[in-house]
């Protein structure tokens, strides 16, 4: 089950995190993994870590934003691979703020990559799926697409676009047999959310990372690897029958908090 064998996937956002676990483990079950990473290094990186353990990957440098280069990196991914399968919208950038202190820079930079890179890849690949009558998208979104988070205006916003643009494309592509889906995770730890504690709230660090893991019902956050396996089901073709949904991934967040 859940094979992908000589299946093309491209994959934003290849490079770290939930993205990284999601092209390692699809390279696993046999894809063809292609990165499209801002950051040329880390794709490099997660290129080496899959072909080290047999599989095939090959990184890009491509930034998602814009919409030339974009249609230009995929053009030739196409163009060579002959065909195209999956594809994931994993890139994307965070913001903590609430509506009086994101400014127009802050919010236009959330737009360019979270809202207009989603746009921007999709509208990319749309073409080769209905020549070939058929295909896979999955759209990492989020919990904020879906509740009030405090101090995320800018970030939430991007997700609830990205939640509607994976809502329209199912229907309206329904009958070329291509399949349009979301995840919605919660806090994943990742080398982000590190990051993000170490620079504002130095000296608290763990005591801040329990606070975050306590938001979660589960009091823990999720893995990298564990919304991979998730994402893994619904671009198989054991998900066939399954589009214009979005899957939470949240330790009982949306549900069961009080």
């Amino acid at each position: 089950m859940f094979e992908l064998t000589s299946k093309v996937a491209i994959i934003t956002g290849g490079g770290s995190g939930i993205g990284k676990a999601i092209a390692e483990l699809f390279a696993k079950h046999g894809a063809q993994v292609h990165i499209l990473e801002l950051n040329e290094a880390s794709a490099a990186a997660t290129v080496d870590a899959i072909k080290a353990n047999g599989a095939r990957a090959w990184g890009y440098s491509c930034n998602v934003s814009d919409h030339q280069q974009t249609a230009s990196v995929i053009g030739g991914i196409i163009g060579i691979a002959g065909r195209l399968d999956i594809l994931v919208n994993s890139a994307g950038i965070a913001h903590v703020g609430k509506l009086e202190n994101t400014g127009p820079q802050d919010f236009e930079k959330i737009v360019n990559v979270n809202v207009k890179g989603v746009y921007n890849v999709m509208h990319a690949c749309i073409q080769q799926f209905k020549k070939q009558q058929g295909g896979v998208i999955l759209n990492i979104c989020s919990v904020a697409a879906s509740v009030g988070i405090p101090d995320r205006f800018a970030y939430s916003m991007s997700k609830g676009a990205v939640l509607s643009m994976t809502l329209s494309v199912a229907k309206d592509y329904i009958r070329d047999k291509i399949r349009c889906n979301a995840i919605s995770p919660a806090r994943i730890h990742t080398a982000f959310v590190d990051g993000f504690l170490k620079t504002n709230y130095p000296g608290k660090e763990q005591e801040m990372f329990e606070k975050l893991s306590q938001t979660q019902p589960m009091g823990r956050m999720g893995t990298p690897d564990e919304v991979a396996a998730l994402a893994l089901y619904l671009c198989s073709d054991e998900a066939s029958f399954i589009t214009g949904s979005d899957y939470p991934i949240d330790g009982g967040f949306l549900k069961l908090n009080t």
